[in-house]
């Protein structure tokens, strides 16, 4: 690889963050390179037939509310590059053992109404939220800063705080708004009991009721792939199978950004930092990892619930307190008999994703930080449990454990599939508390990964963030030689 120092800057990592980066930088008019180690890119959002020929499976992420809301990708014509949005009848359902099921539809008034007796409760809760949700992302996706909309800060600040578990009880009296949360609450990967659980919920519902929960069509892949097209429209060069092993080996004497968790981010450049930054990058906390189960299928999964047929994502785990109980088992590092399962089913929407009249599906569970343990069993038994004749829809499995998950996508230390715990202590702090989170204390180093602000997901703010901080370093040091410092 050459090393003649010719790029402005070099961007190691072609996740959705690092694409995003290298595209700002682009659109800045600078030249940049993006080295990716994998054949392709798109970090852990990509696509790929992973049981049979013709059924194509998100091998990672898979639906993406905030891809499509992303302030970021929104301001991008990805579109123009095959970008396109698959939108099911139903965003979630989450079923009960009587045969219904709790749903949360695209509108917000038709989803309290279902809710019955809770119906109030949560307008109150949400209503405030999706009406201004464009200020809500504003606001939270990105590094703690002086916010443009206070009001809208104070407002969900106040609610999101909550632990999900005990708001959920205090403000709803049934078991379907409960369990609701529950399940939307999950997603933050802790303890539903831990402060500011809620506000995963929050945001999730919110988002589910403004844009919806949509998937890309053709895959998770169309996603990197339509940011590939539009950084190579702005000029910037890509290089794959292109691992990164030392600093000498990346061709710019100009910043260079890490799509890479902590670990990775050491292993290239831990030298260049003061041990104070080095110990505290080495103290950065990942929390659980995921067991994941892709199936080709002959019929859509026969749930008893018909909100769920017509559901792209279902969150299967029962009541809050079953939701509750099994979350907090996988931080006691046990796998819980009954864990809580999300399923995706993007066939529903989406049938270029499998042969005609046939099916895929998507699941996965949480369980403790670098689990070999084969979770199949109990997620089949849950999604057979509120889908009775499941298991007989299966035509093939592929499945990893966090351990392969980790393999997949390197910044998934464990099978944490969220670079690094999002709780108080770690989310507008990651990785390390610094008043410029994308900065380090060797000026020209800079980290764009999910293990800075807002966060996982796939929405590129990260990466954005990243490069507007690197751009101001570039601008402070003055008119150069392309590729000079």
């Amino acid at each position: 690889m050459p090393t003649d120092g010719s790029f402005d800057a070099v961007v190691v990592g072609a996740g959705p963050n690092g694409l995003a980066a290298a595209i700002t930088i682009a659109a800045a008019g600078r030249r940049v390179l993006v080295l990716e180690a994998a054949a392709e890119v798109g970090g852990a959002a990509r696509s790929a037939e992973l049981t049979l020929p013709g059924f194509i499976h998100d091998v990672g992420s898979a639906v993406h509310p905030l891809g499509l809301a992303s302030p970021f990708f929104r301001g991008l014509p990805l579109e123009r590059h095959g970008l396109h949005w698959v939108h099911p009848r139903v965003p979630l359902a989450h079923p009960l053992d009587d045969g219904s099921a709790v749903v949360l539809h695209r509108s917000l008034e038709r989803t309290a109404v279902e809710l019955g007796r809770d119906g109030a409760a949560y307008r109150w809760l949400l209503e405030p939220l999706v009406h201004a949700w464009e200020a809500v992302l504003d606001t939270f996706l990105g590094p703690l800063r002086l916010p443009r909309h206070p009001w809208i800060m104070a407002r969900f600040g106040s609610r999101a705080l909550a632990p999900a578990y005990g708001a959920a009880r205090l403000l709803f009296r049934g078991h379907r708004a409960r369990a609701l949360i529950g399940g939307l609450a999950a997603h933050a990967i802790q303890p539903l009991e831990r402060p500011a659980t809620l506000a995963f919920a929050l945001m999730l519902a919110t988002l589910g009721h403004a844009v919806g929960w949509p998937s890309p069509r053709g895959g998770a892949r169309a996603i990197p792939e339509a940011l590939r097209a539009h950084l190579l429209d702005l000029g910037g060069e890509i290089r794959t199978a292109a691992p990164v092993r030392s600093l000498a080996e990346i061709p710019t004497t100009g910043p260079v950004l890490f799509d890479l968790a902590p670990r990775g981010v050491l292993a290239i450049a831990g030298d260049r930092f003061p041990d104070r930054y080095r110990r505290a990058l080495e103290r950065y906390r990942h929390g659980p990892g995921v067991y994941k189960l892709d199936l080709a299928l002959d019929a859509p999964i026969p749930w008893t619930a018909a909100a769920c047929r017509e559901a792209g994502t279902v969150h299967v785990g029962g009541t809050l307190d079953e939701v509750a109980a099994a979350e907090r088992a996988v931080w006691r590092g046990e796998h819980p008999a009954r864990p809580f399962v999300l399923v995706a089913q993007p066939t529903l929407a989406d049938p270029t994703r499998a042969p005609e009249g046939k099916h895929v599906a998507w699941a996965y569970c949480h369980v403790p930080n670098g689990s070999e343990r084969d979770m199949r069993a109990a997620i089949e038994g849950q999604i057979e449990r509120f889908a009775p004749g499941f298991r007989d829809t299966i035509r093939a499995a592929h499945t990893m454990h966090a351990q392969q998950i980790e393999r997949f996508d390197p910044n998934f230390v464990g099978g944490d599939i969220a670079t690094g715990v999002q709780d108080l202590g770690q989310l507008f702090t990651r990785p390390v508390a610094r008043r410029d989170p994308y900065g380090t204390p060797d000026g020209r180093l800079f980290i764009c990964s999910a293990a800075t602000p807002p966060g996982g997901g796939v929405h590129g703010m990260a990466g954005y963030f990243a490069a507007r901080s690197a751009l101001r370093a570039m601008d402070r040091a003055g008119p150069r030689r392309p590729g000079t410092w």
